[in-house]
């Protein structure tokens, strides 16, 4: 039982999806097939991550994604309208704000130079001036503060779903079942068996199955250093309403925190053990979030949680940042996965490179050699120092 295809995307989340996209749009000639085995999304990252935007990271290469992919971002609905349909996805340029004390502010000042060498209009406030954008907030303990008024937040599974109708527009054609292994013969990738034992055969493969992408990988002799980390995310109620929208905040305790409608959401990168768990307690919100919360604003202090949920990070284990390109050991198989909670902010530059790539032989729109797999053997890691 065997079918044959031109090229394989092993993930339909925002990641693949995105890459089938740039690949139709810069024109592709052959027939596109991306595996995605859950099919109504129900646990897949991408319309569980909190939607984040930002260009304020702390490395070349991330500020440059991002900043590519804002403004993608900012044309979407257009870009993504199918039968005359927008694509909307609530983006919502409210901002993107790092708290600091006095230990972190300096940080943050060397940030914001490199930010703003890429264009990004980046800006350190004072403790007084954060109070302009939050009047609520308590500003006893901070210094001052990262901000960029583009950044903001949108709805994932919009941005998923956008690219992937765009996708079936274009002759993209979506394959709901789960991927067994990758097949090879002489060094060169030759398709992928599904869990049913059917062959499809097709000279390029990408790996952008995000949580399990290191399972796929390291069960076809490919190990990738990337383990997935359970994330959970709480939405509330607090009983008295701020004076204005949130940017998405992040505390000096690495807490999070931004409006989600009328009610707000909140999350922390906790210790948790490797592993794909969906499971999440209100106690987290009761002995992690909510002492922060309540203490940074005193609306918080009176809160009630309304729902949650858990998501998976595709955890990169060496620097925290993406693993891009074809895998140096075997020809036709690319790599997009281990993107540690950026891969939302990060799929239409990501798509755009690796169409670039795979077409074309080289990056145009952007270099995103940086983040090719061997770095991790010539120790060229790509060490971000904003992971939220």
């Amino acid at each position: 039982m065997e079918q044959y295809t031109d090229l394989i995307i092993i993930g339909g989340g925002v990641i693949g999806s995105s890459i089938a996209y740039h690949l139709l749009k810069e024109g592709f000639s052959g027939e596109i097939t991306i595996f995605e085995k859950d099919r109504l999304y129900e646990f897949a990252s991408t319309p569980r991550s909190a939607g984040g935007i930002r260009q304020l990271f702390t490395t070349d290469i991330n500020i440059q994604i991002s900043r590519y992919s804002l403004k993608k971002y900012k044309t979407f609905p257009e870009d993504m309208q199918v039968d005359g349909e927008r694509a909307e996805i609530d983006f919502k340029q409210r901002g993107y704000l790092f708290l600091a004390k006095n230990e972190t502010l300096d940080d943050l000042k060397k940030q914001a130079a490199l930010q703003q060498k890429y264009g990004v209009p980046s800006e350190i406030l004072t403790a007084s001036e954060l109070t302009q954008i939050i009047p609520e907030l308590n500003t006893s303990d901070l210094t001052g503060g990262l901000y960029c008024g583009e950044d903001g937040y949108l709805d994932p599974y919009s941005v998923m779903q956008g690219y992937v109708k765009k996708v079936k527009e274009l002759g993209g054609r979506y394959v709901y079942d789960e991927i067994y292994s990758i097949k090879e013969d002489s060094g060169r990738v030759t398709g992928v068996v599904t869990k049913d034992g059917m062959l499809y055969k097709a000279p390029i493969v990408i790996n952008s199955a995000g949580p399990w992408a290191p399972k796929i990988s390291e069960d076809s002799g490919y190990p990738l250093p990337i383990v997935p980390l359970k994330r959970q995310v709480i939405q509330f109620n607090a009983a008295e309403p701020l004076e204005k929208p949130l940017p998405l905040t992040v505390d000096p305790t690495g807490v999070y925190f931004r409006h989600e409608g009328a009610s707000f959401i909140a999350g922390f990168s906790e210790k948790v053990k490797p592993g794909i768990d969906f499971t999440w307690k209100r106690s987290f919100f009761m002995e992690t979030l909510w002492p922060v919360l309540a203490e940074r604003i005193p609306n918080f202090e009176r809160a009630k949680i309304i729902s949650g949920w858990a998501g998976m990070y595709s955890h990169n284990t060496k620097d925290q940042n993406a693993v891009i390109g074809e895998h140096p050991e075997l020809k036709g198989y690319y790599l997009a996965c281990g993107f540690s909670g950026h891969g939302m902010q990060q799929a239409p530059a990501v798509g755009q490179g690796l169409a670039e790539l795979i077409i074309k032989g080289r990056y145009e729109s952007i270099d995103l050699s940086p983040l090719k797999f061997e770095r991790f053997s010539t120790n060229e890691l790509v060490i971000e120092g904003a992971v939220v």
